[in-house]
């Protein structure tokens, strides 16, 4: 678990330097497609933030870091005897549920959603 922690920094650069390239050229797009005057529906619909359409991102997203956190602590209070390999499965599985249980939550929402505006 102690190379895990060395390499740690590393893999969150190289996540990290990516994403900022990517943000910053779709701001470039973005800002010359405004300037030309070339926006019409297409456009909107790659590149505008449709909250509706995706859910409750962050509701899926705490329901995940919250059962990964759960998962960890759970381990820490395991024996020594598992050497970290009970970390990594507990994290697999409670992540998976918290995606299943997400999964379920949202088709409730949306269906009670679309059942007030049928009304």
């Amino acid at each position: 678990m102690d190379k895990f922690f060395e390499f740690l920094p590393l893999i969150v650069f190289f996540f990290t330097i990516p994403y900022i390239v990517k943000l910053s050229l779709d701001y470039n797009t973005r800002k010359k497609l405004i300037e030309k005057g070339i926006i019409d529906e297409n456009i909107k619909y790659l590149y505008f933030n449709k909250t509706g359409e995706n859910g409750n991102v962050s509701l899926k997203w705490g329901m995940v870091t919250l059962a990964i956190g759960i998962a960890f602590l759970i381990g820490i209070f395991a024996p020594d005897d598992y050497d970290g390999k009970l970390h990594i499965a507990l994290v697999f599985i409670f992540g998976g549920l918290a995606l299943i249980l997400y999964y379920f939550i949202e088709s409730k929402l949306k269906k009670g959603h679309d059942d007030r505006q049928i009304k």
